[in-house]
């Protein structure tokens, strides 16, 4: 079971902490705040490493040569309170020697479909798609 808090330090910043004592500063982006990040783009950064951390595994797996991997999450929010995300897009550029297009592409149906617990949290809400590129020592 999941488990977390969220403490107010002063003006419109927060430390966000979890079950494991790790921390994140979350706050208002204004004149006054600005050191942490926005709670709704935690959102796309939890997505982002759920898919990233079961991509890896996955890949390890199949035995794949895979020296890098950045995941970079685009959302379109509505305009109006409260300001749902309704698109997301996810850009997966995948670095390493040989791999498979076809082991790179079942990976990420595979976090989609199976294992990414936030995707499948944020899936009934927005529309979220993915593109993927994948670069060689030599591009």
């Amino acid at each position: 079971m999941g488990k977390a808090s969220v403490r107010w330090i002063g003006n419109k910043e927060f430390v966000g902490i979890d079950s494991s004592k790790h921390s994140v500063v979350m706050s208002t982006q204004d004149e006054a705040n600005g050191t942490g990040m926005r709670p709704s783009e935690l959102l796309l950064i939890a997505l982002a490493g759920c898919t990233a951390v079961d991509v890896v595994s996955i890949l390890e797996k199949r035995r794949e040569k895979l020296t890098g991997l950045e995941v970079t999450v685009d959302g379109e929010q509505d305009d109006d309170p409260p300001w749902t995300y309704r698109k997301i897009h996810l850009t997966y550029t995948l670095h390493g020697t040989d791999l498979s297009q076809q082991s790179v592409q079942r990976a990420i149906q595979l976090s989609e479909d199976k294992y990414c617990s936030v995707r499948a949290t944020v899936s009934g809400v927005a529309q979220v798609t993915h593109s993927y590129r994948i670069l060689t020592p030599d591009s």
